[in-house]
């Protein structure tokens, strides 16, 4: 569904090196120009046939990308709790193979992690070649979650003078560097916020605590975290303009629509993989005749006996 995926692209990727307003992103959009071409009588409906087409593609795009085992490809998930991160990877990569996936949930970070740079326990969880990984939130939150809560640096045993008023710019640039280093080796990076209103998180956890069903789900960190609501769309606003790059672009997704926001990840990851040109490998030369003999000795082989009854 070519179609699909450049309309949905050009219609969430954030400009490289661009001022950021969260005001001008509707959490409820339904993306419906990127829709028309599709048959269904409501957006719903061409939501899910984008979802199912899309997922029946990953399949076959997966499966040529393990087979010729040159790329990874690396997808960050982020944004506020509640707005869907799971669903998504569970929707979205229901059909793959899970031998050439993974998905990592980052929470907060170890006594050993926070011996070392705030880079490094991510590197470790990186996809090899042919792989796909699913970074459940990620190293942004070093720009998002310990810039809203700034005690949270002084966890991380900095150098005396280098937390200045200048490191989250400075954590940017390192991030935007790491990121071209992994895509010169062979690494596509597809980054989705899942742009949640503050009014939909709220009924999703009054959802929560109302059914039995969903309650184990409910975290009073959530409750806390609203709090900050304007923080946190200030740290993500400033974050998007300053990541956001040719080579790794940001992708923010309407996450209202729970079928929306599927629907527009799955177009958009299956395209970009599909834009590779992947082929399944060539045999070398002379294989076509081994293979044949391989296929006549089967053929040929005699079939065992039957074993005799006691």
């Amino acid at each position: 569904m070519p179609n699909a995926f450049h309309h949905l692209a050009s219609a969430c990727r954030v400009p490289p090196q661009s001022r950021v307003r969260l005001a001008d992103h509707d959490p409820a959009a339904t993306l419906g120009p990127a829709f028309a071409a599709l048959h269904g009588r409501t957006i719903k409906e061409r939501a899910d046939a984008v979802l199912a087409e899309n997922r029946a593609q990953l399949e076959k795009a997966q499966d040529v990308l393990w087979a010729s085992a040159s790329y990874s490809v690396l997808v960050v998930l982020q944004g506020m709790d509640t707005s869907g991160k799971d669903g998504t990877i569970k929707h979205v990569m229901s059909g793959v193979n899970p031998q050439a996936c993974e998905v990592h949930r980052f929470g907060p970070p170890t006594d050993e992690e926070l011996d070392h740079n705030f880079l490094w326990r991510y590197w470790q969880k990186l996809p090899g070649r042919g792989r796909i990984g699913m970074f459940n939130r990620s190293y942004y939150e070093d720009v998002l979650v310990v810039r809203v809560h700034p005690q949270l640096l002084a966890a991380q045993r900095l150098p005396p003078g280098t937390a200045g008023r200048y490191i989250w710019d400075e954590r940017y640039d390192d991030i935007n560097r790491f990121e071209r280093h992994l895509v010169r080796n062979g690494t596509v990076i597809l980054k989705f916020f899942l742009n949640l209103s503050r009014a939909e998180q709220k009924r999703r956890l009054l959802a929560r605590l109302e059914d039995r069903r969903k309650r184990w789900k409910f975290s009073s960190a959530d409750l806390e975290e609203r709090a900050y609501w304007k923080d946190y769309m200030k740290a993500y606003a400033d974050m998007l303009g300053a990541t956001s790059t040719e080579w790794a672009p940001w992708y923010v997704i309407p996450a209202d629509h729970k079928f929306v926001a599927h629907a527009a990840v799955a177009a958009i990851l299956t395209g970009r993989i599909e834009q590779l040109g992947l082929a399944y490998p060539r045999l070398p030369a002379g294989s076509e005749r081994r293979l044949a003999e391989a296929r006549r000795r089967l053929l040929g082989a005699a079939r065992p006996a039957p074993r005799r009854a006691r």
